[in-house]
């Protein structure tokens, strides 16, 4: 059963998405190549965090980076699957959360950092390759 995308009403309203990376060298390529993009106003990168999963019927323990992404609505998607092209991890940890409440200043801040939501599906549509 497909699960139903998030309705996004508002596509200049804040979003966060948190990510985790193996490294910081990784996490850094991709908040270098979604800021110069536009895509996000800010990537905060958190290295130290230990990760303890099951993964492939194994438990695994490792250290790895943190990422949030601070974006709008509009841009969920499109960050999302840029962020998954460039990860490494088979399955990254991507989740996104919208912001109810901040500073007014610093989330007019973040829309004013990031392209509008129509010119990044229009870029994307006018790629010559797969990759967002």
């Amino acid at each position: 059963m497909a699960a139903d995308k998030p309705v996004h009403v508002d596509p200049d309203k804040a979003m966060l998405i948190y990510t985790t990376f193996p490294s910081l060298d990784a996490a850094e390529a991709v908040a270098n190549e979604l800021a110069g993009r536009r895509l996000v106003a800010c990537a905060n990168l958190i290295p130290g965090m230990l990760a303890i999963y099951s993964w492939q019927g194994q438990l695994h323990r490792d250290p790895e980076v943190v990422m949030v992404l601070k974006t709008r609505c509009g841009l969920c998607d499109v960050v999302i699957a840029a962020t998954k092209a460039l990860h490494p991890f088979d399955n990254p940890a991507i989740v996104a959360l919208e912001v109810g409440a901040g500073s007014d200043d610093y989330l007019r801040w973040i829309a004013a950092q990031t392209m509008p939501a129509d010119v990044a599906d229009q870029s994307r549509l006018n790629s010559n390759d797969a990759s967002p």
